[in-house]
């Protein structure tokens, strides 16, 4: 079988993806910045019958995150699915008129840098197996620009921007690029936010293959 990369890991949404694509049969690699975190996550992963390895990466550091995605398909196989879905750091979020060009660069590293580096890193794999899936998690000011997170609504407008070209360009070659906006904070027993709630949409994204943008939920007002 093949595998699924999930940068962004954690116990939450991650760990939940994890779960959904085992039980279909996927290994995952899960890749973040602590390793330590990392191998407790993957343990009780792989005590519930998951395939689960850790692989630490920053997602600001292209070496590292190129290493961590070689390591993962040399250690669990090639990667026919990819989830890019870290979280914004908190210094990402000013307020517009307080946001200089400095202050831009984080977030474009994150959001733009980070899944580009990624992607052309796990694309060949996926041209050799003739498949394969890129799932972009976002929050909602990717589609609505929010003036108090002007870091994170610029970046993700970029990254939107850059799936969306992929998902036109590749599907062609049965490589299908989705974005999935979840609005506002995941939050356990919603019945549409809840992490195996929205694991669950994002093996139907992978499964179904149609559209680009889709969302979990209203967006807020």
């Amino acid at each position: 079988m093949t595998t699924l990369a999930i940068i962004g890991a954690g116990p939450g949404l991650g760990a939940a993806v994890a779960r959904r694509f085992g039980r279909e049969g996927y290994d995952t690699a899960l890749i973040s910045r602590d390793q330590d975190r990392l191998d407790d996550l993957a343990a009780g992963l792989t005590g519930e019958g998951v395939t689960a390895r850790g692989f630490a990466a920053d997602v600001r550091d292209p070496k590292a995150l190129t290493a961590a995605l070689d390591a993962a398909a040399a250690a669990l196989g090639p990667i026919e699915v990819l989830q890019y879905s870290p979280v914004p750091q908190r210094e990402f979020m000013l307020p517009v008129l307080d946001t200089t060009a400095d202050d831009l660069a984080g977030p474009i590293e994150f959001s733009v840098y980070g899944p580009v580096t990624a992607v052309r890193q796990v694309l060949p794999g996926m041209r050799a197996l003739g498949r394969g899936t890129v799932l972009f998690v976002n929050g909602g000011t990717a589609v609505v620009p929010h003036p108090e997170r002007a870091g994170t609504s610029i970046a993700f407008a970029a990254e939107s921007a850059y799936g969306r070209l992929l998902h036109d360009t590749l599907a062609d070659e049965g490589i299908h690029v989705a974005q999935l906006i979840i609005p506002g904070a995941i939050v356990p027993g919603h019945d549409k936010k809840d992490p195996a709630v929205l694991a669950d949409t994002l093996w139907t994204l992978h499964q179904d293959r149609h559209g680009f943008r889709h969302f979990a939920d209203d967006l807020e007002s």
